[in-house]
């Protein structure tokens, strides 16, 4: 069996270029990710807008059951 050095570095010159565009383009779509969807969905709403879920806040509010949300659930179509 013949060890071929030069094949065995033009494999690992092959190997690190596509380790290197491999790692390119992640990160490209990670910098294109953070363009495309830069808000935190999660921050306090600006200006008039309301937040409308508050989880465990039923002031003023009548506890509802499973079956009437289910109820407004198909109601609505959502």
């Amino acid at each position: 069996m013949v060890i071929s050095v030069r094949r065995m570095l033009r494999t690992l010159k092959y190997l690190l270029v596509f380790v290197a565009l491999a790692y390119t383009l992640y990160k490209g779509l990670g910098l294109l990710d953070a363009y495309v969807y830069p808000l935190d969905k999660y921050r306090v709403p600006d200006g008039s807008a309301v937040k409308v879920f508050l989880a465990g806040s039923a002031e003023g509010h009548e506890a509802e059951t499973m079956a009437e949300r289910l109820i407004l659930f198909f109601w609505y179509g959502e």
